[in-house]
């Protein structure tokens, strides 16, 4: 029987459609899986670019374009336009095979055929070339083919590139780009995920790279299942994999793993896509983690999405890290007495009073938790050869003899008084999961790695026996919001060989994406294995409005605004609960929140609670890890804020950690502006924070 699939950039299309037309799209589905020939449906088009292109119905001012197979029974619907302009679209586009991918992929010929002269003339006038360095073989081995290579060639900026999108073979572009942007061939090549091919590749057969095109295609059965897919086109990552993650989440490592990208590139989607693969392998459970509770019931969540058998959900645990570390201790010791921030502040005043030192509570506590915590000191001998990077603060032999003298008179008090911290509870259990033979877990798979602390990583480490597979890593270092600098190799995971990183972009349109990596462009952030991080070629496919980036004189206007554009947005059919705003501290929140009920505007503040159906999401930056929304404020960004003064250790007291935590906050307002789908307001009042363009 004739099945009729769906292109991926006609799913991307559709969320623009009324929805009337939608249901009619849908329709169209049903009558042509229901036919007994896909014929009685079609027609040829007059002037077509590819004899293969024809025309579907839709109603009576509408087409759809398909694609017909040569033999065999699938069919792709390409585009649906206007009457007019599906047939001048089939005109001027040409279908192809991609002789790296395999893939059928769709250009512009006569769009290519009209910049081309323009771009040869205007590298006439110069000697500059984008990819001078990049031989042809190299660009023909990752798919380039002879038109694409001679506009390639042609190239003196990447402003004409960006501009190219719309008429180059999607696959291409995003070669170039890559290449463009500082990616090595290799690296591009892993991007891609061609590796997945081993066959040889017949680049006149296009029924059977429609066949193979999982990148690009989606099968559905039935309009059922349709309207569910296109309920939420923006989402599609979480539909299908890409090549390239496909190749991560099917791969057998040798140890541990890992999979970085920038925001929105379904790093967290691989992960459980990884979880339910693993659990198919039936090799004992798998334990899905990451650093808070909310984002764990978010994974959750995905998991009771994807993994529909019983006997594979049932291999799968989800739970954040400090809730294990409670588990294994109450097992071993029943239920700790926690002291509370306040009464361990209390505490070390205390300890600090019957030793006193030049430092304050605050830094010994930290140093604490990073040095000592971290690296499991047990004497003042190793703590005076400890290494105390990231610290800043340089302490002579001296200096740490006094510390350590704290430290010291801290834990004992703990001790004497039957106290635990948080920290302490998760020591504990990591050494009594250290010295069971049976470990809890075959596998763990790993969310939002940057901000997890390196005593989490050893109680992880201790939960499941080195081997292959073992662990698994998902996580971006440029969307650190925590003051969390690990590296994997202190903590007992060895990833080298063994790190893949994502760069497509399956959230945020190209245009907020690039305005938020502006944030933090140059910095130097670390990778959590001894190199610097890196989201060169980070890109996203979709198109659409600017950022608005506004400042106010005082507050009360930028309030103003803020309402009035959610109220423009609920207007033009966006949903409340689509729509989040995200602040820097708690209080400018809660005013927020406060003008947007005076205009009887449902919402609510996420501080209290999880984000609710029917009512805008109102929270701190913190609060919206790991959530995403059609529209987004990020309000209040004013240099008093952002970067907030609180956050930074003083520039004279630490120089070093002074300049991390700026990094830190760069990222916070990074990730606040890339949890935004579709369309981003930037707004502050007085004096704008000095990561905003000037």
């Amino acid at each position: 029987m004739a099945t009729l699939a769906i292109d991926k950039d006609f799913l991307l299309d559709f969320g623009k459609l009324d929805r009337p037309l939608q249901d009619k799209v849908a329709g169209v589905f049903e009558k042509f899986n229901s036919a007994t020939h896909a014929g009685l449906h079609l027609e040829k088009i007059n002037n077509a670019r590819n004899p293969l292109f024809r025309s579907i119905r839709i109603d009576k001012f509408w087409r759809g374009i398909v694609l017909a197979p040569e033999s065999g029974q699938s069919y792709i619907l390409l585009k649906v336009l206007p009457h007019d302009d599906a047939y001048t679209w089939a005109q001027r586009r040409n279908i192809s095979v991609n002789r790296a991918t395999g893939g059928i992929e769709i250009r512009d010929d006569v769009a290519l055929s009209e910049a081309l002269p323009a771009v040869t003339a205007a590298a006439e006038q110069t000697t500059q070339r984008l990819f001078a360095d990049v031989k042809d073989s190299a660009l023909e081995r990752l798919g380039v083919d002879e038109r694409t290579l001679a506009f390639a060639r042609a190239l003196t900026d990447i402003e004409t590139l960006e501009a190219a999108q719309d008429f180059l073979p999607t696959t291409q572009w995003q070669v170039l780009y890559g290449l463009a942007a500082g990616m090595t061939p290799d690296e591009v090549w892993a991007d891609l995920g061609a590796d997945l091919l081993t066959e040889p590749i017949d680049t006149t057969d296009l029924d059977a790279a429609a066949a193979r095109g999982a990148g690009r295609i989606l099968l559905v059965d039935g309009p059922e299942e349709l309207m569910a897919v296109f309920a939420n086109p923006f989402a599609l990552w979480r539909i299908y994999l890409h090549p390239a993650q496909q190749s991560v989440v099917d791969g057998s490592y040798s140890g541990s793993a890992r999979v970085t990208g920038g925001p929105g590139t379904g790093k967290t989607v691989v992960a459980l896509h990884r979880a339910q693969c693993l659990a198919e392998r039936g090799e004992g459970k798998i334990l899905v983690t990451t650093f808070t509770s909310t984002l764990a019931e978010s994974l959750e969540d995905g998991i009771l999405m994807l993994v529909d058998d019983l006997a594979h959900a049932s291999r799968i645990v989800v739970q954040h890290i400090d809730r294990i570390a409670h588990r294994v201790f109450r097992e071993k010791h029943g239920a700790p007495r926690i002291l509370t921030a306040e009464d361990e502040a209390a505490l070390w005043r205390e300890a600090h009073t019957e030793s006193p030192t030049p430092f304050t509570e605050t830094f010994l506590a930290e140093e604490w938790r990073h040095v000592v915590l971290a690296q499991q000191i047990t004497s003042v001998h190793k703590y005076l050869d400890a290494r105390r990077r990231g610290r800043g603060r340089r302490l002579g032999p001296l200096q740490k003899e006094q510390v350590w003298v704290v430290i010291r008179a801290f834990e004992k008090l703990l001790s004497e008084r039957g106290l635990w911290t948080h920290d302490t509870v998760r020591r504990e259990a990591t050494r009594i999961l250290s010295e069971v033979r049976e470990k809890p877990y075959r596998h763990v798979i790993v969310d939002e790695a940057q901000d997890l602390t390196p005593d989490q990583w050893r109680l992880l480490r201790a939960a499941v026996a080195e081997g292959p597979d073992d662990i698994f890593i998902a996580g971006d270092t440029h969307q650190r919001i925590y003051d969390n600098h690990v590296s994997l190799r202190d903590v007992g995971i060895d990833i080298a060989g063994r790190s893949r990183r994502l760069s497509i972009n399956y959230r945020t349109t190209a245009e907020i994406l690039a305005w938020s990596l502006g944030r933090i462009h140059d910095e130097k952030i670390d990778d959590m294995n001894g190199g610097i991080d890196s989201i060169a070629g980070c890109r996203s496919e979709v198109h659409g409005q600017p950022p608005e980036v506004l400042g106010f004189p005082v507050q009360e206007a930028e309030l103003d605004h803020i309402a009035a554009t959610v109220r423009t947005w609920l207007d033009s059919g966006v949903a409340p609960d689509e729509i989040g705003i995200a602040t820097r501290l708690n209080r400018f929140g809660e005013k927020v929140a406060g003008r947007l009920a005076a205009a009887k505007i449902p919402a609510h503040l996420l501080s209290s609670s999880a984000t609710e159906p029917g009512s805008v999401a109102v929270g701190t930056m913190h609060r919206m890890k790991g959530l995403e929304f059609r529209c987004m404020a990020v309000s209040g960004i004013d240099d008093d804020t952002v970067p907030l003064a609180a956050a930074l250790t003083p520039i004279e007291d630490d120089p070093h950690t002074y300049e991390l935590d700026l990094q830190r906050e760069r990222s916070l307002l990074f990730v606040a502006c890339t949890r935004a789908r579709e369309q981003l307001l930037v707004t502050w009042h007085g004096k704008a924070s000095r990561f905003l363009p000037k």
